[in-house]
């Protein structure tokens, strides 16, 4: 299929089917994939890619937490920050790359994110892929806030005594340190996903938001061991063998079998997995 943008509307439309090509149905959210490109006619290529990334957050997606059908822009002089729903006052800090990402995304202060992550007041990542050759959104990802612990964040070398901001410490998110469940398709390769399934997937998690960090590390650090078994039926036994992967990662912790036990009945008290008989499991979320 040809992609390059023409005078023609280059849309995509959530509906209760998933999007084929060249055909359209009337859903219940439409995504315009293609940037306005006069809002930027007169900036530089930074700046255009800018403004047109967050002028189509701000026009185009809807709150993933409650479904309001808009996103707010806010002020920039917010830290972290640079959308809220103004229904559910959830915020998103965007993030957009022409190309893919790769398992680091540069941000802002490291003090800044560390505190917010510590006070569970940090924002939901947006993380936008566009191509700059057409002009569009080739793909969005949502990674809710309650994915992120101090483990998900890396400090960068401070600035240099000659830099403007000499000492400044920013961060990277590691988004290797992040499950899949965490990384929630909005867009995927210019296709829309289902509304309804997004904001089924959002739901899926929430519970990880009544965690304290460290208990939502571990399990963030299960649910990332099951996930690697690649499929949705799994036993004990087949957990119990990251169990030298838990280790390294929490070296202190002599009764590491016990805490993966602990995480499994967590989850799957949420609803996250089903006990299906006598050390045995499966997924309940959509892959």
């Amino acid at each position: 299929m040809d992609r390059t943008v023409n005078s023609v509307e280059q849309s995509v439309i959530l509906t209760s089917e998933w999007p084929t090509s060249g055909h359209l149905q009337q859903g219940d959210h439409r995504l315009k994939l293609e940037f306005q490109e006069d809002a930027a006619a007169y900036e530089g290529p930074t700046q255009k890619a800018r403004i047109w990334t967050e002028g189509w957050v701000a026009q185009n997606l809807f709150c993933p937490n409650c479904g309001a059908a808009s996103l707010g822009k806010l002020k920039n002089n917010v830290p972290a920050a640079d959308f809220r729903c103004e229904g559910c006052a959830e915020q998103f800090e965007l993030k957009s790359k022409n190309g893919g990402f790769g398992t680091r995304v540069v941000d802002g202060a490291f003090k800044t994110m560390r505190e917010r992550v510590l006070a569970n007041d940090n924002p939901n990542l947006l993380l936008l892929s566009y191509d700059l050759s057409t002009k569009d959104v080739r793909g969005l990802q949502i990674v809710p806030r309650h994915f992120f612990t101090l483990e998900t964040l890396e400090s960068r070398k401070p600035l240099s005594a000659s830099a403007r901001r000499a000492g400044w410490i920013g961060c990277n998110i590691l988004l290797g340190k992040i499950p899949e469940a965490g990384r929630i398709h909005v867009i995927r390769d210019r296709a829309a996903v289902p509304k309804a399934h997004v904001l089924d997937l959002w739901r899926k998690t929430l519970f990880l938001r009544e965690q304290a960090p460290a208990a939502r590390g571990w399990l963030i650090d299960v649910m990332m061991c099951v996930e690697q078994l690649g499929r949705p039926n799994f036993s004990l036994d087949e957990v119990y063998e990251f169990v030298p992967h838990l280790q390294s990662i929490y070296p202190e912790n002599r009764h590491v079998r016990e805490k993966v036990r602990q995480q499994l009945q967590v989850l799957r008290d949420n609803g996250y997995l089903e006990f299906e008989a006598r050390g045995r499991y499966r997924l309940t979320r959509s892959a």
